[in-house]
């Protein structure tokens, strides 16, 4: 705390990221990364971006990344989407930050589930909006019918996360409907591995904002790169805020890289499905072992062992260096969240996930 620090800033809790260790050898399933590298087209546009040396980096970048979001509204045609219903962010955190100043803060307060991403109630407080959590039932499924009352707006992950659990479109669309005159913002960070994009549904219902992200599915968590979808009402909202923050949030690399790996569906199709057949074996594998896995639609599984305390296994691990998240948090405090690796850093986790629980 200091004496120059801004009154808002002491009431501040903020988002703190899942750990990025600086140990080598490590078998790193704790922050749902892509275990596979990005489209080969992509590398070689960013590295042909580059250039031999770098002399386009004198350059400004495009402040609108026309030609990303035109990849974008091209990936999704088969919904009608254009290039002005998409709008573009450094990673989807940002993104979602441009949302929630832009679109969901009212004088009513915002509905959100109490157990999802937690980087939603941190951009809450930074921006004085109030929200009300609205509880997971029994078996970490959200219920669309306990979000009918008066809000100011409701951001819903899906999958949802840390819990992986998918909400069908008619779920979606049934939330639309009952709100007409709330945005719903769906983020869908995950929805590659294993659910129907709302995409589908944003020409339809002008209160959508579909958010995205290329750091899972297309495995540039280290280029940072998001999207939305929506109204071009929302979309304007949304650029409003941006070039009131920051006009340039996508560097050339980031714009050529995305761009190429937008593009190249072969190569997403195939790494999903491989990220998709790998977790479908390991879940079989760690229930053979006792656990308790939910379902899931995402690059991670969430499960528990009913005989053994979820930090003290994570512990385990960590010396064995494989790496797992765990939350201290109530309801989720014995489970834990594992990101889908490799065939064979899965192998490796279920062989120590044996020795551990004997």
């Amino acid at each position: 705390m200091s004496q120059y620090w801004s009154p808002l800033v002491h009431t501040l809790t903020p988002y703190v990221p899942g750990e990025q260790p600086k140990l080598t050898n490590l078998i790193k399933l704790n922050t749902n990364e892509n275990p596979y590298p990005p489209s080969p087209h992509a590398v070689a546009a960013m590295q042909g971006e580059l250039g031999v040396d770098g002399t386009t980096l004198r350059l400004y970048p495009d402040p609108n990344a026309d030609r990303f979001k035109q990849a974008v509204a091209a990936n999704f045609a088969e919904f009608a989407i254009t290039p002005a219903q998409v709008f573009v962010g450094n990673g989807s955190d940002e993104v979602l930050a441009h949302a929630f100043m832009a679109l969901l803060k009212h004088d009513k307060p915002i509905l959100l589930p109490d157990i999802s991403y937690s980087f939603y109630p941190v951009y809450c407080g930074l921006y004085g909006i109030e929200s009300v959590a609205i509880a997971l039932d029994d078996d970490f499924k959200i219920r669309i019918d306990d979000y009918a009352r008066k809000n100011g707006g409701i951001i819903i992950a899906n999958p949802n996360a840390p819990t992986g659990q998918l909400l069908p479109l008619t779920e979606i669309e049934r939330l639309l409907a009952a709100h007409p005159d709330s945005v719903c913002v769906i983020d869908e960070a995950y929805v590659d591995f294993g659910g129907d994009t709302a995409i589908a549904l944003v020409n339809r219902y002008p209160n959508l904002l579909v958010i995205r992200t290329l750091s899972k599915s297309h495995a540039l968590a280290g280029l940072r790169v998001g999207y939305a979808i929506g109204h071009t009402d929302l979309i304007d909202a949304l650029d409003r805020v941006k070039n009131s923050f920051n006009s340039y949030p996508l560097d050339r690399i980031a714009i050529a890289g995305a761009t190429a790996a937008m593009h190249d569906k072969n190569y997403l199709e195939k790494t999903r499905h491989a990220v998709m057949n790998s977790r479908s074996v390991l879940v079989k594998n760690l229930e053979a072992l006792g656990f308790n896995v939910l379902p899931s639609a995402a690059n991670f599984i969430f499960a528990r062992h009913p005989q053994h305390d979820a930090a003290q296994i994570a512990g385990e691990l960590r010396e064995r260096k494989i790496i797992v998240r765990h939350f201290n948090a109530e309801r989720i405090d014995q489970h834990l969240r594992i990101t889908i690796g490799t065939d064979a850093q899965c192998e490796a986790l279920v062989h120590a996930l044996r020795e551990i629980l004997g």
